[in-house]
């Protein structure tokens, strides 16, 4: 009972790609786990890891004392309509990045379905606010360049925990500063910084409300927890669930006690 409870919440919580700044990373890992891909790992590259758990303490004291209540307030005066509405357009604008990824990575018939996507979310959809696409036949794909890199045989290089930003890698990291280079974060909404600055405040915030009844599924070592959500997930999305394995009893025995749900 309770692994199924665990794996029903973080199924609902789909991955975006996000904006580079001010990422808190305590609970983000959360948005990044599929279920299919929460299984022991034996190696998890991480020769940094007595920095990166200082840095996870600093965000995840940022996030019980900064990020979470405001996700609180959002979630108590928004709307669940508007919630959903915010959360489809943040996702329809990714969908920009993730038809450029699909393109470097040869994946032609995917780049196509998602430009109609793209297109039919933006014009059917109002900008994003409707999600018709996946209601006919056309999923949402998740397609960054840190996984381009990967596919191309990349290695994802020591697990990073970056201040403000939460988990990645030196890979994912490099892949990120690319995919915001790019200039398509934000492609018809923004001409300035500040507004660029103030949509991606505005997307933490909504992804971090989506989170609140999550955070209580982990329990055990929260870093290590963490650490194995994006790790696994990371090399599942890279070699698109040709990584995926059974689920091992010993990740939940380890990390999940099912007297506490």
């Amino acid at each position: 009972m309770a692994r199924s409870r665990v794996l029903s919440t973080i199924a609902h919580c789909g991955k975006e790609a996000l904006p580079g700044p001010l990422l808190t990373g305590a609970l983000l890992s959360l948005s990044l786990m599929s279920p299919t891909t929460l299984q022991a790992s034996e190696e998890e590259y991480d020769p940094w890891e007595g920095f990166n758990r200082k840095v996870f303490a600093f965000n995840d004291f940022m996030d019980r004392n900064l990020l979470k209540p405001v996700a609180q307030g959002y979630e108590f005066i928004t709307p669940d309509p508007v919630d959903r509405a915010i959360t489809n357009t943040f996702s329809n604008v990714n969908d920009t990045l993730v038809v450029l990824n699909d393109a470097a990575q040869f994946k032609f018939t995917q780049a196509l379905s998602d430009t109609a996507r793209f297109v039919i979310n933006t014009t059917v959809g109002f900008f994003g606010v409707f999600d018709v696409a996946t209601h006919i036949g056309l999923p949402k794909h998740d397609e960054d360049f840190g996984q381009t890199l990967g596919y191309w045989g990349v290695g994802s290089g020591p697990y990073l925990m970056l201040p403000f930003l939460g988990p990645s890698t030196l890979r994912d990291f490099g892949g990120s500063l690319v995919d915001y280079s790019t200039g398509m974060s934000y492609p018809y909404f923004t001409e300035t910084t500040s507004e660029d600055v103030s949509l991606a405040a505005l997307q933490i915030v909504d992804l971090r409300s989506d989170l609140l009844a999550s955070e209580n599924l982990i329990s055990g070592d929260r870093y290590l927890f963490i650490r194995s959500a994006y790790l696994q997930n990371r090399e599942y999305l890279v070699t698109d669930g040709a990584s995926q394995e059974d689920f091992s009893d010993d990740f939940y025995d380890d990390f999940f006690q099912d007297d506490e749900f």
